[in-house]
């Protein structure tokens, strides 16, 4: 099928999949005779934590091929997906909320003391029930007091060293769940607050949990499913909302676990009929591998060498699995488990007690029951590879299969690589992951960034999200982000900007690069998805236009056509209306999550190229103020037209402020109302050039700056008014940290030479008389040097010698000395007799020099009065002045 927007000229390369049927990439070919509609089913959640990166990873893979498959191909995709609302897991994290609001309610019922004693009790028969479970080299009887001393004899191999095995990952779990309980328990026992019993409950739970459950989860209702669906309702709504905060676009079909049961018991009564299950005594029912392959079907053909795994195969069947089940071989898997006590239950033809179902069976029956007996895609983490698809491949199959002839049910079968932390597969399991929202909340993170990361990476791939692929993806975006303002930047100066927009759409006009880019973009596209290349070539394609001399109707073309793939790929939620409407980017759209002016989202809709909408009309007003200002000053600085400048403000409308005080879009109108009236302070007060120039520099680096905007100077036209990526915060940073590091280097040198200076100062300041006497001598002759020693011993003709040399150098510096002291009297008071006589501000206290000059003078004129009125005269406002001159005025009123 030829893409939705290259139908005109379709490329040679077809679409191949990589398919872990066979483990090879295939050519894709739907089921539909029309080969027009693709059906997919996806393994969802099991709700019973909050989503972490890991299934993030999954999601927004899986949401790109979808995407690419819909929008690219134009294939219509039915996406079904499930959700686990019944499972061991939600089983056990069900009973674990409810027995420990029911111990805290009853130790909070009790009187302080009992209270507190009963909480002991529990968390230490708890900590030594976790570690005869968890630890077996550390002693059950260990105490909270010893725990992190004992941990470390028999456990220092774990405890000191990173792990990248997952087995000693989860036994450095429970080292680290061991020592939060130890550490509440002692933290209780020296507690005076009965508040800190929830503290104690909350940070011990992981330890509290498996022992409450030890004695009292048989004895949960197993009637009362809404105990255990409400834990399972949560986690999906949370789900969701995480799903959505990725840009992850909602399942056509969504099937939950519960609402199926009649189905799934059918389902596997077939089965059952067919011979390819059996019940057992318990009521339970499992899959007969063996009258499976038997038959003549093919058992374990995505991981044929896991098919032995007893590690894997138990983790398929849960954590409460029956392991005294009479199976007819260890390799049987539930299709049906039997409940035991405190387990959800649902009536069933095996047992009266009722059952509920495995965990495969759920899948193959849901997915059956919507999509049928021939699927064209089916998708997943790697890590459900085997067992879970593996089983459901062969139940499905069971059930499908007639007179013994195997049906392949799905044909294509995509499973996604691991997200990694520290080497190691992210795991709710092993407690090694960032939740999602979590993730979003920290410096830099966020979904766009994140799903370049993925796309970065191939999809079957296991990744790591580290700063240097967040790096790599804001410079990515970044980079676009400067292609996209250049796009907008040209369209934005074009006379008809419509007939240009209209005449690439009806003419889709063509250059070299943009049709190699296209090629390149689809034949990646079409090898299994390859959205690493497919980066590369629109990164590749983006730094060719920004090096070619290309017509303003080309230049728009190519940004148009990046911006339809980049919104394919899921990047730009704000701009999807826009850019894929109708199949056409940008034709026919009303819908905009984000107000801009029409002619914006006309040119390219991409999120991060316009500032908010709130800040448009008063931010693109004072920018427009601010170009003209500076256009002004900087055309002849030493004669500034200030009523024009006057005029220049009296002419500017920041339009109507919002009128809700609390609102934050009032911030971006209050910074370009303070811009506009201090300008006009400083045309008033006819201000030099440099106190103009400076306002504009603040209002660009400080003001813009904190409300995530930046202007962008350039020599031939306006400012470029741009929102702040993360690439280039982190660029002005560091070039402002630079800044300031050469600006501390050069004081460090200052203040070093100044050191010196006055050492040297010091030294020749010393009259020459004096320099000698000291405790060394006892006598002197008229010009102070020794004729005696301490001793009263005549000095040495050879030490006189030397002495007269060493007087004659200091001669000389406290000649240079006082010549020098001199000057710079003379100067100072040159600047206070002009202060004193001069009627308008004088350009002379602007001077640095001069500053510092009398700055340095300070000690003899500080407290001049001549001084002092000469800075009273001239009315001196402190914040015109550099800090020595703030500091001499103060000094002298002191004085």
């Amino acid at each position: 099928m030829d893409p939705s927007s290259e139908s005109s000229h379709p490329p040679a390369p077809v679409l191949r999949i990589l398919n872990s049927l066979g483990r090879q990439k295939t050519v894709f070919t739907p089921i539909d005779p029309e080969k027009k509609r693709v059906t997919w089913y996806t393994c969802g959640p099991t709700c019973y934590d909050d989503a972490h990166q890991g299934h993030g990873r999954n999601a927004v893979s899986l949401d790109i091929i979808r995407r690419i498959l819909q929008d690219y191909f134009g294939y219509s995709v039915k996406f079904v997906m499930n959700i686990t609302d019944v499972d061991d897991k939600i089983i056990l994290k069900s009973r674990y909320l409810h027995l420990e609001t029911r111990l805290l309610n009853e130790l909070e019922s009790q009187e302080r003391s009992k209270a507190k004693a009963d909480a002991l009790t529990v968390g230490k028969e708890g900590l030594r029930f976790y570690i005869s479970r968890n630890l077996p080299l550390l002693s059950p009887d260990t105490s909270s007091e010893t725990y992190g001393v004992e941990i470390k004899k028999v456990y220092s191999n774990i405890v000191d060293n990173e792990v990248t095995e997952e087995q000693d990952a989860k036994l450095k779990m429970h080292i680290r769940n061991g020592q939060q309980a130890a550490s509440a328990l002692l933290r209780l026992e020296n507690a005076t607050d009965s508040a800190l019993l929830s503290d104690f409950v909350d940070h011990a739970k992981d330890v509290l949990h498996p022992y409450l459950d030890h004695l009292h989860g048989a004895t949960i209702d197993s009637k009362d499913h809404g105990l255990f669906s409400s834990v399972a309702r949560k986690y999906e709504e949370r789900y969701f909302e995480d799903m959505h905060a990725l840009n992850v676009v909602d399942p056509d079909v969504l099937t939950r676990a519960t609402e199926y049961i009649p189905q799934m018991i059918a389902f596997v009564q077939r089965i059952v009929d067919k011979g390819f299950a059996y019940p057992t005594d318990d009521g339970s029912v499992y899959f007969d591998i063996s009258a499976f392959e038997a038959a003549g079907h093919s058992y374990s053909i995505l991981e044929p060498w896991n098919r032995n795994n007893a590690a894997l195969r138990a983790d398929g069947e849960g954590s409460l699995a029956n392991k005294s089940a009479a199976k007819r071989n260890d390799a049987d898997f539930a299709l049906w488990k039997a409940s035991r006590p405190g387990e959800p239950a649902w009536p069933t033809p095996w047992s009266e007690n009722g059952g509920r179902p495995g965990w495969h069976i759920e899948c193959s029956c849901m997915a059956s029951d919507v999509l049928g007996s021939a699927i064209d895609l089916h998708s997943g983490g790697e890590d459900l590879r085997w067992p879970h698809h593996d089983n459901e491949i062969a139940q499905s199959v069971a059930y499908w299969s007639d007179d013994n002839k195997s049906r392949p049910w799905v044909n294509y079968w995509l499973h996604t690589g691991h997200l990694g932390m520290k080497g190691l597969k992210m795991s709710k399991s092993l407690k090694n992951f960032i939740t999602i929202r979590d993730a979003l909340k920290q410096p830099g993170w966020n979904s766009r960034s994140l799903r370049i990361c993925f796309l970065l990476g191939a999809w079957h791939d296991k990744i790591e999200v580290t700063e240097t692929s967040l790096s790599s993806a804001a410079a990515w975006e970044s980079k676009l982000n400067n292609f996209f303002l250049q796009a907008l930047d040209v369209g934005r100066l074009l006379d008809d900007l419509p007939k240009t927009l209209d005449s690439i759409r009806d003419e889709e006009l063509r250059f070299e690069s943009l049709d190699k880019a296209k090629a390149s973009l689809h034949e990646a596209l079409c090898d299994s998805f390859d959205t690493p290349a497919a980066m590369r070539i629109i990164s590749n394609f983006v730094s060719e236009c920004n090096v070619m001399n290309l017509s303003s109707s080309s230049l728009l073309s190519g940004a148009r056509w990046v911006n339809r793939i980049v919104t394919i790929f899921g990047l730009n939620p704000q701009g999807e209306a826009a850019v894929l409407a109708h199949g056409d980017s940008n034709r026919g759209c009303e819908q905009q999550q984000q107000p801009v002016p029409s002619y914006h989202s006309q040119i390219i809709a991409w999120h991060g190229v316009e500032i908010p909408a709130a800040a448009q009309q008063p931010i693109y007003t004072a920018s427009k103020l601010r170009d003209d200002i500076r256009q002004q000053v900087l055309s002849d600085q030493g004669n500034i037209d200030y009523a024009l400048m006057r005029e220049l403000v009296n002419g500017v409308s920041l339009g109507t402020q919002s009128s809700t005080p609390a609102d934050s879009n009032t911030r971006y109108h209050e910074v370009a109302t303070q811009f506009r009236d201090d300008i006009h302070h400083l045309a008033s007060e006819s201000a030099p050039a440099k106190d103009i120039l400076n306002l504009c520099d603040a209002f660009r680096d400080v003001h813009l700056y904190s409300l995530d905007i930046y202007l962008e100077d350039r020599q031939n036209g306006p400012a470029l008014v741009r929102p702040l990526d993360q690439s280039m915060r982190k660029a002005l940073a560091e070039e402002r940290a630079a800044a300031e590091a050469a600006q501390s280097e050069k004081a460090d040198r200052k203040a070093a030479e100044a050191e010196k200076q006055r050492e040297r100062d010091d030294k020749a300041s010393v009259n020459p008389r004096d320099m000698f006497r000291n405790e060394n001598y006892s006598e002197w002759d008229e010009q102070g040097i020794p004729t005696r020693d301490a001793k009263g011993e005549e000095v040495t003709k050879s030490a006189t010698k030397k002495l007269i040399k060493l007087h004659g150098r200091q001669q000389k510096l406290n000649k240079e000395w006082l010549d020098g002291q001199d000057n710079k009297h003379t100067a100072s008071d040159r600047i206070i007799s002009n202060l004193l006589s001069s009627q308008e501000p004088s350009p002379l206290l602007q001077r640095s020099n001069d500053i510092e000059l009398l700055a340095k003078d300070h000690d003899s004129y500080g407290s001049s009065k001549a001084f002092h009125y000469a800075l009273e005269r001239r009315d001196l406002r402190a914040a015109s002045f550099s800090a020595p001159v703030r500091h001499l005025r103060v000094q002298g009123r002191s004085s």
